[in-house]
């Protein structure tokens, strides 16, 4: 989502999530780069109070905001995070962002695993016994495809992003994802500059009735 609020308002509009039945998985990455993280983490808290099934997971850019965050309240570090961050929450360096900001990144799982799928930011090492163990790989892990142990996967797929890949690559891959067991959804929706590439738009994917969403980037002073 990258802080590109209007276009993950437009995309909840176009999934029009049912209160008591829909999840909404979310794998991370709601900040930075985009006009409104802080927006954008704000709408995610509001849809929770309201009742919806909300699952964020944790990407590499809420772990790096848990870091530069640290590194200036504690290390006396300054001025690092991304400057559409700061803008959104109106700060000039990290130390001003608000507790309960913070907070909601330290809180986020690595990953969640349900009966059918496991939802994670960046995917999984193989190379370890349980690729689930080690949450730098969790985070920004690429290029992992040709490691898969499906002996440990089973039946379960998995569902990532962080790596972003065309819409048309998007869809590729999902032909062969009941095969393959894997799906990457991130096509770049920060990228609006890339629209005419295949990127700059946010995907969604109805897990029970197999079907893609996506929705164009429609957020304004995207720099990207």
């Amino acid at each position: 989502i990258h802080g590109c609020l209007s276009t993950f308002q437009a995309l909840l509009h176009q999934l029009d999530l049912d209160i008591d039945t829909d999840a909404l998985y979310l794998l991370g990455d709601y900040v930075d780069r985009g006009p409104d993280s802080k927006g954008v983490i704000d709408e995610i808290w509001q849809l929770q109070k309201q009742g919806y099934k909300v699952l964020p997971i944790r990407g590499n850019h809420e772990q790096m905001l848990i870091h530069d965050h640290h590194a200036e309240t504690k290390k006396g570090w300054f001025d690092m995070g991304d400057e559409e961050l700061k803008s959104s929450f109106g700060i000039n360096n990290m130390t001003g962002l608000p507790v309960p900001y913070v907070d909601f990144c330290k809180g986020l799982p690595h990953y969640l695993v349900e009966d059918e799928f496991i939802a994670v930011h960046a995917g999984m090492n193989f190379n370890l016994e349980n690729p689930l163990e080690n949450s730098e790989d969790l985070l920004w892990i690429r290029d992992w495809y040709d490691n898969v142990n499906y002996e440990w996967l089973q039946n379960k797929k998995i569902i990532h992003g962080h790596t972003p890949q065309t819409r048309q690559e998007i869809e590729i891959q999902f032909k062969d994802f009941d095969k393959k067991q894997i799906l990457n959804i991130d096509c770049g929706a920060f990228s609006a500059q890339s629209k005419k590439h295949g990127l700059g738009q946010l995907c969604a994917l109805d897990f029970t009735n197999r079907k893609l969403h996506f929705q164009e980037n429609i957020d304004t002073g995207c720099k990207y």
